[in-house]
């Protein structure tokens, strides 16, 4: 049976919840954790136990299971998305 880190690829959408806003992308696959891609923040290391589900593309983490400094990573990411979604369209 594969591990969740087997599940991932290179590429997959990274997520808090299930449904949520994308907040980065998965980077690389090592044996027993992913380097994540913040945008705005750079590459972090998810261990194994902090990624609840992979499928379709997307990898789905445990916020529960998370260091202080990617929460506050992927908030950004998100208020980043928020922000550039109520920007004024320009000619």
């Amino acid at each position: 049976m594969q591990t969740m880190i087997e599940k991932a690829t290179i590429g997959d959408h990274v997520f808090l919840e299930d449904g949520g806003e994308e907040i980065g992308a998965v980077r690389d696959i090592q044996a027993a954790e992913l380097v994540i891609y913040v945008e705005g923040a750079g590459d972090f290391m998810i261990a194994e136990d902090a990624v609840r589900a992979v499928h379709y593309g997307k990898v789905v983490l445990d916020p529960t299971k998370l260091d202080a400094r990617m929460l506050s990573a992927a908030q950004a990411a998100h208020m980043n998305e928020v922000n550039e979604g109520e920007r004024p369209e320009t000619d």
